[in-house]
């Protein structure tokens, strides 16, 4: 097996071929819809990890939302940027990228996570959670399983894979100060032969009134 890819390196080499494959996950789709039912007018929204802008950057934007998506990959950031332009995208790594406390009605996160290490996840949660407005709403999808620097193959290239049962996941949202207020599992179907279906895990949580004291003093 080839030597594995960073982030970075996997999409800017995969570019549009991820879109292609993976087009709009149910997970995803639904993410967003719980994200909209949620949302004030015009609310500040960060998408972490937002790819070619479609399909969360993009219905975000047009129901009228202030959108900056970031993500470790110029090439997905130049994709998004040509698709999405109601949006604003910015190349960074989200692991060292810093905003504002309580700067944003909500966060989403679908995907990002799995070619990080758990410590660098739990310290990024933690930083959503600080970002959050009090009452602000947070959406993750993810692959949960139980593995950490697992080398596989993934759109013909070679990934470390590292994530959570969905128990431990779960837990980790928690602890970073949110409130979960919903899960939900589907089983996905890339549009991709040879790449394998996989479980999806989308977990909705809120930023309370009460935890904004109590994260800003971790």
């Amino acid at each position: 097996m080839d030597q594995p890819l960073t982030a970075a390196e996997l999409f800017d080499a995969v570019g549009h071929g991820y879109e292609d494959a993976f087009g709009r996950p149910p997970a995803v789709d639904e993410a967003v819809r719980l994200l909209l039912d949620r949302l004030p007018a015009n609310a500040r929204v960060l998408d972490i990890g937002s790819g070619t802008g479609r399909p969360a950057a993009e219905d975000l934007a047009a129901a009228g939302h202030d959108v900056l998506g970031v993500d470790v990959s110029a090439a997905m950031v130049d994709i998004a940027r040509r698709q999405v332009p109601r949006a604003r995208f910015e190349h960074a790594d989200i692991r060292e990228w810093e905003s504002p406390d309580a700067s944003w009605d909500a966060v989403c996160a679908f995907f990002p996570f799995l070619q990080m290490t758990r410590d660098e996840v739990v310290a990024v949660l933690g930083r959503i959670a600080r970002w959050l407005k009090p009452g602000g709403v947070f959406a993750l999808v993810t692959v949960p399983m139980d593995v950490e620097g697992l080398d596989v193959p993934f759109l013909g290239h070679t990934v470390r894979l590292t994530s959570f049962a969905a128990p431990d996941l779960i837990s980790r949202v928690e602890a970073a100060g949110l409130e979960v207020l919903d899960t939900r599992s589907t089983v996905f179907s890339p549009d991709r032969e040879g790449q394998p279906d996989e479980e999806h895990l989308l977990v909705l949580a809120r930023k309370g009134q009460d935890q904004a004291a109590a994260v800003s003093s971790t």
